[in-house]
C-alpha cells in the first residue's frame, strides 16, 4: 500500500541500482559519501518488525550483500548501517562505506564535518561508481526471489 505523503512511495529515492518485487537499491546523491546506498522496502511499512519474518530475512540479505560488495570493492575503514525512519517512516536501510579520510569521519554522516577534502570523495574510491553500482546490482540480483 502506497502513501502519497511518503517520499519513498512517491519517488525512487536516488539513483536506481537494482530492484525486485519487494525491494530496491539506490545510490544516494551525497558527494561527501559517494558509496552511500539505500535498500528500500517497496511497500509502505513504517517499522522493520511489522514485516513478516521471511520479508525481514529477504531485506537483510540484500543489506548484507550490499555491505559485502562495498567491503570487497573499496576496503573502507568502516561500514555504517542505519535505519532511522524519523524523517521518512518507510522501512529502508542506509549502507554507507566510510573512510578515515572522509569529510566527517569518525562522526556520523549526519554529524559535524571534520575536514574539507582537496580531492572529491568520489575520485578517492578504488573504482568508478558505475562499476561499483554494477557490482552491487549483480550481487543483489543473484539473491533468491
Amino acid at each position: 500500500m502506497e502513501h502519497p505523503d511518503c517520499p519513498l512511495c512517491r519517488d525512487v529515492g536516488g539513483l536506481p541500482v537494482a530492484s525486485a518485487t519487494r525491494w530496491r537499491v539506490i545510490r544516494a546523491a551525497e558527494p561527501d559519501f559517494p558509496a552511500f546506498y539505500r535498500v528500500i522496502w517497496t511497500a509502505h511499512v513504517a517499522e522493520f518488525s511489522d514485516l513478516p519474518l521471511a520479508d525481514r530475512d529477504a531485506l537483510m540479505a540484500v543489506v548484507v550483500r550490499v555491505e559485502e560488495v562495498l567491503r570487497a570493492a573499496l576496503s573502507p575503514t568502516k561500514i555504517n548501517l542505519a535505519t532511522l525512519g524519523n524523517v521518512v517512516p518507510h522501512v529502508h536501510w542506509h549502507v554507507i562505506a566510510r573512510f578515515d579520510w572522509d569529510s566527517h569521519f569518525p562522526n556520523p554522516v549526519w554529524g559535524e564535518r571534520r575536514r574539507t577534502l582537496a580531492v572529491p570523495a568520489e575520485a578517492r574510491l578504488a573504482l568508478p561508481l558505475s562499476e561499483l553500482d554494477g557490482r552491487v546490482r549483480d550481487a543483489v540480483m543473484a539473491l533468491p526471489g
